[in-house]
């Protein structure tokens, strides 16, 4: 086997060093609470609204990841609200234009929508990692989705990131082994 190929084949074993991530039960309660509440208010803000059953826009999937790293992960530079506002709006803007652009072939659509997302998110300082889904959902999403256009950045995307930050602000504060933000741009 070539050394190069070696090489590169021994980077994928890792460090060798086990999980730096402490275990507290203070913060385990605090993501709890702030997934159970903010998803809570989604959801809650989803069934008041006049659509269907199926077609709740203010609970998307990529809040459900987007509330694991703003509770559970808040110190992580993703979890940061800088990265959360820029990498959901950049991502639902690309989203939108590209299935504006080019529907089909949806292969074709989904993958320039989050490749395209990414490469934005990347260079504007925003990556963040449930963008990429909230790109996705504007291209595989409902016909609810797709009738709402550019409406979609901001209802559910932006209106449920506000809202999560906000749960965000108060629930991870509530610790005192927590702050948050570490920093908001």
């Amino acid at each position: 086997m070539p050394q190069f190929l070696k090489n590169y084949l021994a980077k994928m074993r890792g460090g060798g060093n086990k999980s730096p991530h402490a275990v507290n039960w203070r913060n385990a309660l605090c993501s709890w609470l702030g997934a159970f509440i903010g998803l809570a208010l989604l959801g809650w803000l989803s069934t008041s609204s006049s659509l269907t059953e199926h077609d709740h826009l203010i609970l998307i999937g990529p809040f459900g990841a987007t509330a694991v790293l703003l509770y559970g992960s808040p110190a992580a530079p993703f979890a940061q609200p800088r990265y959360v506002l820029g990498g959901h709006f950049i991502s639902a803007v690309v989203g939108v234009t590209v299935y504006l652009l080019l529907p089909e072939p949806l292969w074709l659509a989904s993958a320039l929508a989050v490749s395209i997302a990414t490469v934005l998110m990347y260079l504007t300082h925003t990556t963040h990692p449930p963008g990429g889904a909230t790109a996705l959902i504007a291209i595989i999403g409902s016909d609810s989705i797709h009738a709402q256009g550019y409406w979609y950045v901001l209802n559910p995307v932006m209106l449920g990131i506000v809202l999560l930050l906000l749960v965000a602000l108060v629930v991870n504060n509530l610790s005192p082994l927590r702050k948050y933000p570490n920093y908001w741009w």
